[in-house]
């Protein structure tokens, strides 16, 4: 069943001969649980399409559909609502907040909205994570990779309909590198999760279900390159 889907997305800047487009007509359709990268240069407009999918930025033309939903039909509060609740960030810095221990972290978001956090399903996603046996660790107490480990459970935590990951391993060094991203897809197996990988990284993306391609603001490649 399809999850999200772009109908042709445009974000340009500027105008006349400094126009900018950024993204130019992107076309795209994911599956629910499937595993994507998305893998382009810098400049590429990676990074600006995940914004427009996640919703954190507004596109100059075109429409994005998550679990059905227009978002961006949606009035800016409800915009909001629907992103804290439907779609999961994970991004490079971990941003965890330095004076609560793993577990506050993982469920603050829920807590902040109101949720009450299913702990057995927290437990199973720490459990996943390698992390259950540092719940009450503080983030200074915590290897990067440990941390990125927490801000992947903060984000699978609230079951989002789709989780969006930009550059999820950049502060990393290898070896936490390819630990991470196994745990990434181990996860997304085991709770049926649908994500969606910015990368520049052509190991990592290999690691993934499939790989769309982007150059100029233009999917000129996607599909099953293994």
């Amino acid at each position: 069943m399809e999850i999200l889907r772009t109908e042709d997305l445009k974000k340009y800047y500027g105008s006349g001969e400094n126009i900018v487009k950024a993204l130019d007509g992107v076309n795209l359709s994911v599956e629910e649980g499937e595993f994507a990268a998305v893998v382009g240069t810098s400049g590429s407009g990676k990074s600006t399409l995940l914004h427009m999918l996640g919703g954190l930025d507004y596109p100059t033309q075109g429409r994005v559909i998550v679990d059905g939903k227009d978002i961006f039909k949606l009035k800016e509060t409800e915009l909001t609502i629907f992103r804290r609740r439907n779609i999961g960030f994970v991004f490079q810095n971990y941003n965890l907040v330095p004076v609560l221990n793993v577990y506050e972290n993982i469920v603050l978001p829920m807590e902040l909205d109101g949720e009450k956090p299913d702990k057995t399903f927290v437990r199973d996603v720490m459990e996943a994570l390698g992390i259950y046996g540092r719940r009450f660790a503080m983030p200074n107490q915590l290897s990067g990779g440990q941390q990125q480990r927490v801000a992947i459970a903060r984000a699978l935590a609230a079951k989002p309909a789709i989780l969006l990951a930009d550059e999820p391993t950049g502060n990393l060094d290898s070896r936490n590198s390819q630990e991470v991203m196994g745990l990434l897809k181990l996860t997304g197996e085991q709770f049926g999760q649908t994500i969606v990988m910015i990368t520049h990284n052509e190991a990592l993306a290999q690691m993934c279900g499939r790989i769309i391609r982007i150059e100029d603001g233009k999917i000129w490649r996607q599909g099953y390159e293994k």
